[in-house]
């Protein structure tokens, strides 16, 4: 038993002589307590909708204002039909509501005129919610508004139902959750990889003593990082298309419309991980601590990207801070191509600002490599 007890003491100590362990693991509880109780929620809200209105009449205003004043959607108004699809395929509209120049006239002829909701699919849950919260279209409120006066005759209700909503849910009319998450799940595993494994390659060096004699060989500083990283490049290539290959096999994954666009994208994020992975274990004296840095660095962006959690849920103050994630772009740039087909002009800000991340990591890892090494 005093066995047990002097290890149990000598574990202690040695967690005491690195302090930077211990801020590892005090911090991280309290920051991963703070994402999912106060800015992690389910709930979206002021989501824009764009619309098209060829009518403009007294009750096709009346259906906008109702949608307006419920606070759930923001509405902006779009030239066609076409335009308005566009909208939603590019990320700039989560919906869209079209009403014909048709309306009007079929409703005071109680021929219960359709109008057509449009829905974004690639995330089913909140193609749900805005499905459930369409229903203030079709309310006891807006349908009491739905009649017409004649001064030469009686006044005549239009029916309990005076106008049909449909619902058509694009790019996953099917609502298909592994078409939602598989593009994620691809995305996370390659930060395992290419983050983990990178911000130990260093640091295991170090503690075995490698690093010096390493340094002295004939080998060029380059090459050592090249030698370091390309391993792990080539891993985290492989496992990506192989990982891919089953979604497309099994869950039917959509068939991209351009696989360079792809492998562009799949080059940028891979380089911007390998050179963050690298600075990590140029900061860390261990592999705890490489390891602490790097998950620390890995949940929050499963957290805030929109991987599992609608951007739009996320408080204002908090959304920021989705933006200073590269997984974030790369979750919204890979589902456009995968499901929406989208193109590089349409992807343009999400791959320029994985470049830059790739860029502004590797100046540090290059800084704080040649700081480690002198």
């Amino acid at each position: 038993m005093n066995q047990v007890i002097a290890i149990f003491r000598k574990e202690f100590l040695q967690l005491r002589r690195d302090p930077r362990l211990i801020v590892f693991i005090i911090m991280m509880p309290v920051v991963f307590l703070i994402l999912f109780g106060l800015v992690l929620k389910l709930e979206p809200a002021n989501l824009r909708m764009a619309f098209v209105d060829q009518e403009h009449s007294f009750f096709s205003n009346e259906v906008r204002t109702n949608i307006w004043s419920e606070g759930y959607f923001q509405l902006y108004e779009v030239n066609s039909k076409k335009d308005l699809i566009e909208e939603i395929r590019t990320g700039r509209a989560k919906a869209g509501l079209f009403i014909p120049n048709t309306f009007t006239s079929e409703l005071t002829e109680n021929q219960q005129p359709h109008l057509t909701m449009f829905v974004d699919g690639t995330m089913p849950s909140l193609a749900t919610s805005m499905e459930s919260n369409a229903t203030v279209i079709t309310s006891n409120d807006t349908q009491q508004l739905m009649y017409f006066t004649n001064p030469d005759a009686e006044n005549v209700v239009i029916p309990e139902e005076p106008f049909i909503l449909d619902f058509e849910v694009l790019f996953n009319p099917e609502k298909y959750e592994p078409w939602f998450f598989l593009p994620g799940v691809v995305g996370v595993l390659i930060m395992q990889i290419a983050l983990i494994l990178t911000s130990i390659a260093i640091v295991r060096e170090k503690e075995t003593n490698t690093l010096e004699q390493l340094l002295v060989s004939p080998i060029s500083k380059l090459g050592f990082v090249l030698g370091k990283t390309l391993p792990y490049l080539t891993i985290a290539f492989i496992d990506f298309y192989f990982i891919l290959g089953l979604g497309w096999w099994v869950f039917d994954l959509p068939w991209p419309v351009s696989h360079l666009l792809l492998l562009l994208l799949v080059t940028v994020f891979v380089f911007g991980l390998i050179a963050l992975g690298l600075a990590i274990s140029t900061v860390s004296q261990t592999q705890q601590q490489a390891v602490f840095l790097a998950i620390f660095f890995l949940l929050p962006s499963i957290l805030l990207s929109g991987f599992i959690f609608p951007l739009e849920a996320m408080p204002f103050y908090i959304r920021p801070l989705s933006y200073l994630l590269p997984f974030t772009y790369f979750v919204e740039a890979i589902r456009g191509i995968l499901l929406k087909g989208n193109s590089f002009s349409e992807l343009f800000v999400n791959f320029a600002a994985l470049s830059g991340f790739a860029v502004a990591f590797t100046l540090v890892s290059i800084v704080r490599f040649r700081k480690t090494i002198d």
